[in-house]
């Protein structure tokens, strides 16, 4: 898949879940369960929605992809840590094991693209 496409997506993927529990707290607690201090989760998903926005942006520009893999694959790793480390220990809920699966995904995804992308520039080099 080319990075720009896994740029949007994932750039979309990112806005959509930080903006959430900006516009619908009460639907993504229902899901995710309730938080003890809501600013802390609106704080987080202004933050998801603002790296997603910076991945969308940066699909126009030709290093842009490069950047937008950078910023996918720490907000991807990051949510990833924090689903492991925390569902395990009661302190969110199961569910958030599904954000796991999908954060998962977005680094396979990333990393495979690179490992083609790779082998792309060899071939054309002549090696």
């Amino acid at each position: 898949m080319p990075a720009a496409t896994v740029a949007a997506a994932h750039g979309a993927f990112n806005v959509v879940g930080g903006l959430w529990p900006l516009v619908h707290l009460r639907s993504f607690e229902w899901v995710f369960g309730p938080k003890a201090d809501v600013y802390l989760q609106r704080t987080t998903g202004g933050l998801l929605a603002g790296a997603g926005l910076a991945q969308l942006a940066a699909v126009a520009d030709p290093e842009g992809p490069k950047h937008a893999r950078r910023i996918g694959l720490v907000t991807a790793v990051t949510l990833l840590a924090v689903d492991l480390a925390y569902v395990p220990r009661g302190r969110i809920r199961p569910t958030y094991l599904l954000d796991a699966a999908m954060e998962a995904g977005w680094i396979a995804t990333w990393l495979r693209g690179a490992r083609a992308a790779g082998g792309r520039a060899t071939r054309r080099r002549g090696r």
